[in-house]
């Protein structure tokens, strides 16, 4: 008796596809020109859609961009925190910092999140909710991670995962905003390394090459990086 062929992945319906390339075309064109300089007929047409047919998927742009942010989330959270905690911390805490070398090429997306991220302080803002969920899920995940980079170090370390996780997020959007300032001035890349040294966890160089992260692949999942993720 033969082995049952293994079931392969459903297809994605139509109307799936046109969403990912929507998301695909307000991605690229909010990273290049910033939220407020794009507009839906814009999406539409880089999308190869007419502004009635993208309107059918998502009914505004404030819709849209919430997507864009929560599909780039879940795309790094499945990079840097595989949801069985697998995987090499070391290389994981190596992602994170090939994330932060990435965000400096979005600067469209890393405005966005360091506007919205400010303006949703505010309890009534829309994205409120998302944004104290995405921060207390990072929070909780960067914890785990540093508290197995702690535990594995050779002498272990003796600092407090927590602390160090909420230091490194506030750390990853101060250098941010101050980036988005004056980019020339500052190395994102670097203070986050140096930040880790100072820890006792030295990484070997990851230099960004316009490619995903080596062994990552986007799947659904929570909070992503801070910033653009």
């Amino acid at each position: 008796m033969s082995a049952p062929h293994p079931q392969s992945a459903p297809r994605p319906s139509k109307g799936d596809r046109t969403r990912a390339r929507i998301l695909d075309a307000a991605t690229a064109l909010f990273s290049r020109s910033g939220f407020h300089a794009v507009s839906l007929r814009d999406i539409a047409a880089h999308a190869g859609l007419t502004h009635a047919g993208l309107l059918h998927h998502f009914p505004g742009k404030e819709a849209l961009l919430t997507q864009v942010l929560s599909r780039r989330d879940a795309e790094d959270a499945a990079r840097l925190f595989p949801p069985d905690a697998s995987g090499d911390p070391t290389e994981r805490l190596m992602r994170l910092v090939y994330v932060v070398a990435r965000n400096a090429h979005t600067p469209g997306l890393v405005g966005l999140y360091a506007k919205l991220s400010g303006e949703a302080s505010d309890p009534e803002h829309p994205a409120h909710d998302y944004f104290v969920e995405r921060y207390r899920l990072l929070r909780e995940r960067t914890a785990v991670l540093f508290a197995r980079l702690f535990a594995e170090h050779e002498p272990p370390l003796p600092h407090d995962p927590a602390s160090v996780a909420q230091q490194l997020l506030a750390l990853m959007d101060g250098l941010q905003t101050q980036w988005l300032l004056e980019p020339a001035a500052v190395d994102m890349q670097a203070s986050v390394r140096a930040y880790l040294t100072e820890l006792g966890l030295v990484l070997p160089p990851t230099p960004w090459t316009g490619e995903p992260a080596p062994g990552a692949s986007p799947a659904p999942g929570g909070a992503g990086a801070p910033g653009a993720g």
